[in-house]
């Protein structure tokens, strides 16, 4: 069985820049933001439940309003609780289809900015938590999605973050406060699993997203 890594961290803490280091360097990383959206748009199911259980008005002919259900779910933690419910289960079934069909990878990692809501800690062999000061990943958050600062500061403060005592599992932390490269950490933490640094040849470009 291939080891599986959890990336996480708080919002702007770059765990995104993390896993575009690591599928650079040959490894798959599962988005789990990205691949939820997939589902929520493909999946009839998850799109008819989230207008019966969390928001009405977040469902258009079809299809989901991402604008009008991300502003339900942020003011309402009930709501956002409902989402992520109705959500992980079908990313968790989408997560093993995705192991099963790189079993020949001695290692895998998974992006996810919420790691214990989703229950995902319970899946993984290790967790690399991207750590960054509250200001710093507020202005880096700011700018990235165009958004006023309070906005911003709302969402960390429904954002569970990861430690220790949450899990069985060991910790690794990344510094990504900016003046340490992330490179060489990313690089260390991969030397000291086995079988981790990838064999030239072995992955090609074609397989390095899931």
């Amino acid at each position: 069985m291939n080891r599986f890594i959890a990336i996480t961290g708080g919002i702007g803490s770059g765990k995104s820049t993390v896993s575009r280091c690591l599928t650079t360097l040959g490894y798959p990383v599962y988005d789990c933001d990205s691949q939820a959206k997939t589902l929520m748009d493909s999946n009839p199911e998850i799109i008819s439940r989230i207008a019966s259980e969390v928001c009405s008005e977040a469902v258009t002919d079809g299809k989901i309003n991402r604008t009008v259900l991300a502003s339900a779910v942020f003011a309402d933690i009930k709501k956002l609780h409902r989402l992520n419910e109705i959500v992980h289960g079908s990313v968790r079934a989408d997560i093993r289809r995705w192991r099963e069909s790189h079993s020949q990878y001695p290692v895998l990692f998974l992006e996810t900015a919420i790691l214990m809501e989703s229950n995902l800690h319970l899946q993984v062999d290790e967790v690399w938590h991207v750590d960054a000061p509250e200001s710093t990943r507020l202005q880096r958050a700011c700018l990235r999605d165009n958004v006023p600062a309070e906005a911003v500061r709302a969402r960390m403060r429904r954002q569970r973050i990861v430690s220790q005592d949450d899990l069985n599992v060991p910790l690794r932390i990344i510094d990504n406060e900016g003046s340490k490269p992330l490179l060489p950490q990313i690089q260390q933490l991969l030397s000291q699993i086995p079988g981790a640094l990838p064999a030239p040849g072995l992955w090609t470009s074609s397989e390095k997203q899931p």
